[in-house]
C-alpha cells in the first residue's frame, strides 16, 4: 500500500519498519567505514522535521512559557510516547525523559549511537521552524542523549539547550 506524506502523517503507522533500519543502517555505515555517524543521523532528524512541519503544526508561536506543552505534544503526536519534562532555567535545558522511546526498545551491544538522536534533533528542529516566520526568538538545540534504551539505560533522556533571543 503507498501512502502520501498527507497520509502517513495522520496514520497511526508503526515505528518498528524505522527503528530496525536506523540500527541496520548504522551497522552498514560502521561496517563500510562512514564515520559521524551521530552527525549522519541528526541530520536524518532535522530533514524528517523539514517534511512534518509542512503537513502539521501544532501551534505558531513556541516560547518558555508553552514550551512543556509544545514538547509534549510534539512527542504524543509524532512519536506516540508519553513524556515527563524538566526545564532548568539556571542553565537553560530541558530535559525529556522517555520511558517509550519510539526508536529505542531493544538494548543492542554493538550500537554505540543512541536512534534517539534524530528523534532529538527533529524535535529542535521543528520548533526552530515553527518559530522561523513567527517573529520569537526562541529555538532549541539538542545538546546529547543522557540516557537511551538502546545503549542499556532503563529509560530515553533527551536534552535540549534552549536559547532566548534566537540561535
Amino acid at each position: 500500500m503507498n501512502y502520501s506524506r498527507n497520509e502517513l502523517v495522520q496514520s497511526e503507522a508503526t515505528m518498528n519498519q524505522m527503528r530496525n533500519s536506523v540500527y541496520i543502517l548504522q551497522r552498514f555505515m560502521k561496517n563500510n567505514g562512514l564515520t559521524e555517524i551521530k552527525q549522519r543521523l541528526n541530520r536524518m532528524g532535522k530533514n524528517i522535521a523539514h517534511t512534518y512541519v509542512k503537513y502539521w503544526k501544532p501551534i505558531e508561536v513556541i516560547d518558555l512559557s508553552n514550551i512543556s506543552d509544545v514538547l509534549a505534544t510534539l512527542y504524543k503526536n509524532i512519536l506516540n510516547s508519553t513524556v515527563s519534562i524538566e526545564i532548568n532555567s539556571t542553565n537553560n535545558t530541558i530535559s525529556v525523559k522517555d520511558n517509550d522511546c519510539a526508536l529505542c526498545k531493544y538494548h543492542f551491544e554493538d550500537i554505540e549511537v543512541a536512534g534517539c538522536e534524530i528523534i532529538a534533533s527533529m524535535i529542535a528542529e521543528f520548533v526552530n521552524l515553527i518559530n522561523a516566520h513567527s517573529g520569537i526568538s526562541f529555538a532549541l538545540e539538542p545538546i546529547n542523549i543522557k540516557e537511551s534504551r538502546a545503549l542499556g539505560n532503563k529509560t530515553c533522556i533527551h536534552v535540549y539547550k534552549y536559547l532566548e533571543g534566537g540561535i
